[in-house]
């Protein structure tokens, strides 16, 4: 009798787990649709640069001496020649990114797969894909998600030990993407080394350092000319503005970076504040290395852009030199809803923390760009740095303030990260809700006397 109780138990919890995995698998799925059918693309700013190069390369097969790396135009380029025959180059380019996303969660969950609990890699999926920084990046052709993407799975074969030659390449790829990273990946590598007392591993930043000057030395005619010689931005009232180079004050620069409104990673990637507890380190178990990886690399790369003069991005949705912080940030989230705590204040965080979030991303989504580049350029760009300090002009604030009008697309977008939200918030939920009628019981219950 005791084994058929048994049995039917574990029917019923496989039965179960099929149903979520079918369910969480199917958001995925339909997401993916959703990101590359529904949500708005165009290329801004930077990404004409890109697109001109690849172009330039392509058709006339001519290298510029453009200051942006050839990585992400080159990976790029089978898309853009599909683009000669179907829809055009420049569509293929707007909604590239979200091919390389989708490549690197496959990969992802491939490389996890036994090894990690899949309820934990869905979520975190779900999470990184419509309730974080990453959901307005997947907008254009940025170079940030495709570093994101390469260091993350790079990180990750490393860490698991059975790739560490292809891990450590694809980091490097990653790096010479977008040479600012360097400093991120010689953090890594350092603390790598010291742990395991082996120097091999300081040979990643060196690579890249080499492939970085190569490139520089081809097609700038020197190892060290970046094509950033000069580069500044206008003077303003701002007492620090119109300065060259790495001319910002570094103490300012990591405040701004961590706490500035508009910014700030403190409320674009909220769910790195998670890594402060104690109790979610000790979720990670095996992976805690992983994240810590992951967020030295986040610190190199507030180390070197804390001096940079254009350390807010030029004009742009949110802090895009900060894309990878999208990855753990989402991951420490995922973690604290698949092991939720019975606590009332754990549940509270962790719900504060996902509906930051969540607005990101939906944020991200539904930016009226075109409104944002007319404020921030007008008089000589001037008010710009309303965009980055003020509430009510933030990309996360503005909406607060005059939500964009939506189109039947970015209707569809919107309620899906809704969707996506209240299907991960459902257990801290729960928790508050089953406190707050706790609380309601015993009021009800007790005999009050004046």
């Amino acid at each position: 009798m005791r084994k058929r109780i048994r049995r039917t138990r574990l029917g019923r919890s496989l039965a179960s787990l099929r149903r979520v995995t079918l369910v969480e698998g199917g958001l995925l799925v339909v997401g993916f649709l959703v990101l590359f059918v529904l949500l708005p693309h165009e290329l801004k700013g930077d990404d004409f640069a890109r697109f001109n190069e690849v172009e330039r390369l392509l058709h006339h097969g001519e290298l510029s001496d453009d200051r942006y790396s050839l990585v992400m135009p080159l990976v790029s380029a089978p898309f853009l020649l599909l683009g000669e025959v179907v829809r055009s180059p420049m569509w293929w380019a707007a909604h590239f990114n979200v091919i390389v996303v989708a490549v690197g969660a496959l990969l992802f969950l491939r490389l996890f797969r036994g090894r990690v609990d899949g309820a934990l890699l869905r979520r975190f999926l779900l999470i990184l894909l419509f309730a974080s920084l990453l959901t307005n990046r997947l907008r254009d052709y940025n170079a940030e998600v495709l570093t994101a993407t390469l260091v993350s799975l790079g990180l990750v074969l490393v860490a698991s030990g059975r790739r560490v030659f292809t891990g450590w390449t694809a980091v490097v790829i990653g790096v010479v993407n977008t040479p600012a990273a360097l400093l991120g990946a010689l953090v890594v590598a350092v603390a790598e080394s010291v742990r395991t007392r082996r120097l091999r591993h300081l040979l990643v930043p060196v690579a890249a350092a080499v492939l970085i000057m190569a490139e520089a030395w081809i097609r700038r005619g020197g190892p060290l000319t970046t094509g950033y010689e000069n580069d500044h931005g206008l003077r303003t009232v701002l007492p620090y503005s119109g300065r060259p180079g790495f001319s910002y004050p570094f103490l300012l620069g990591v405040l701004v970076i961590l706490f500035s409104f508009g910014r700030g990673l403190l409320f674009f990637t909220p769910g790195l504040v998670l890594w402060l507890s104690e109790r979610t380190r000790a979720l990670l178990k095996e992976h805690r290395r992983l994240v810590g990886w992951m967020l030295l690399f986040v610190a190199g790369l507030v180390l070197v852009y804390a001096k940079w003069w254009a350390w807010y991005g030029g004009i742009a949705w949110g802090p895009r030199f900060f894309t990878f912080a999208a990855i753990p940030a989402s991951l420490l989230i995922a973690v604290r809803l698949r092991r939720p705590s019975g606590s009332v204040l754990s549940a509270g965080v962790t719900l504060v923390v996902l509906v930051g979030s969540a607005w990101v991303g939906i944020a991200g989504a539904v930016a009226d760009l075109p409104w944002l580049d007319n404020f921030c350029s007008q008089n000589n760009y001037s008010l710009e740095s309303l965009c980055w300090y003020t509430p009510e002009f933030s990309g996360i604030g503005r909406p607060l303030v005059r939500f964009p009008a939506l189109t039947a697309s970015t209707a569809v977008v919107v309620g899906y990260c809704a969707l996506v939200f209240g299907y991960c918030a459902a257990r801290p939920l729960a928790t508050l809700v089953r406190a707050a009628g706790a609380m309601f019981r015993f009021a009800w219950s007790t005999e009050w006397r004046y």
